[in-house]
């Protein structure tokens, strides 16, 4: 059975994430055959548009308006229901993220849907579309089905394929003209003022090198800093590790941070609390260090190195940038 589906972009800065891409992919094994149409919202993202097309969208729907450049959850939640119920799709997918998570349950409350969260796993079974979800801090997982549509998901980054495809045609554009209302605009964002942030975004790195409280302080963290830039990665941390102030928040890693699912997670001085555990333990590849044989870390861990962080991760940086030297 062919379906209709809409993805609901997710820019940071003006520019698609790559989760828009993975949750395009899943679009496509959903439709079997239907439309898959990409909904952009922001300021100056005409130019994204194109980016959809090689990943299977067959339609694009565009808000690009000054006054949209600040996400507010009433402007959105209006341009998303306006195109959803012009649409009328099967399925609407949103990213797993602080936009994502904010306007799916919305939505799914205006159209008297059901909605599943923190998607890893998309699965045709027959006529049936199964989800797959992690429950209780990602020990174990579930798998829900929609008995009647429309069905809304919001897709964990990093953890779907992102599949070029070669397009058949090129896809319609259809310009949404942003007429907002008062009942839009509750509130107002004037300015956003964000902390410097560097290197890689960690919630899509596929390389993470992450500290824990045996960083000991924030400058404690240069040697992982240096590590991070060679391999490209994120620099993560444990919530001990903000807790004690070595690090700001935003690097949080765990059950009240962020959750990861990289390639190669390399937890450096991190003992394995079962928080911190929640936020990476779907890490294809782990690599422990740690001077306590003992830590819980190590029975997650692919690899284990039993020592001082402080004498390892140099080591591991000069070997790395050994074997690029000779590439």
């Amino acid at each position: 059975m062919s379906r209709n589906v809409l993805v609901i972009a997710d820019l940071r800065k003006g520019s698609l994430r790559n989760v828009t891409f993975e949750a395009i992919t899943a679009a496509v094994e959903i439709a079997s055959g239907g439309s898959v149409d990409a909904l952009l919202i922001g300021e100056g993202i005409r130019l994204q548009a194109a980016r959809v097309t090689p990943f299977g969208a067959t339609g694009v729907w565009l808000a690009d308006d000054p006054q949209l450049a600040y996400y507010q959850p009433d402007t959105y939640m209006s341009i998303v229901e306006t195109v959803a119920r012009q649409c009328q799709p099967d399925a609407v997918l949103f990213a797993h993220s602080a936009v994502g998570r904010d306007l799916a349950p919305r939505l799914a409350a205006k159209l008297n849907a059901g909605q599943v969260s923190d998607v890893t796993g998309v699965l045709r079974s027959g006529e049936d579309i199964l989800f797959t979800r992690p429950i209780y801090a990602g020990k174990a997982f579930t798998t829900n089905r929609f008995v009647q549509g429309p069905l809304i998901a919001t897709i964990r980054p990093n953890n779907l394929p992102a599949i070029r495809r070669e397009p058949t045609a090129e896809a319609k554009i259809v310009e949404i003209p942003v007429q907002l209302q008062p009942d839009n605009l509750r509130s107002y964002v004037h300015e956003v003022v964000q902390k410097s942030t560097q290197g890689v975004d960690l919630a899509e790195a596929k390389i993470i090198v992450s500290g824990g409280r045996g960083v000991k302080s924030k400058e404690g963290f240069a040697p992982l800093r240096e590590l991070a830039e060679v391999l490209g990665a994120a620099v993560g941390a444990s919530r001990g590790a903000c807790d004690a102030d070595y690090c700001d928040y935003s690097m949080q890693i765990g059950q009240t941070g962020k959750v990861v699912t990289p390639d190669l997670y390399i937890a450096c001085g991190i003992s394995g609390a079962i928080q911190h555990l929640a936020g990476m333990s779907a890490s294809k590849v782990i690599v422990a260090i740690n001077k306590d044989p003992d830590a819980p870390i190590f029975k997650v861990a692919a690899y284990g190195i039993v020592g001082d962080l402080f004498e390892v991760v140099p080591m591991l940086t000069e070997e790395f940038k050994r074997l690029q030297n000779n590439s």
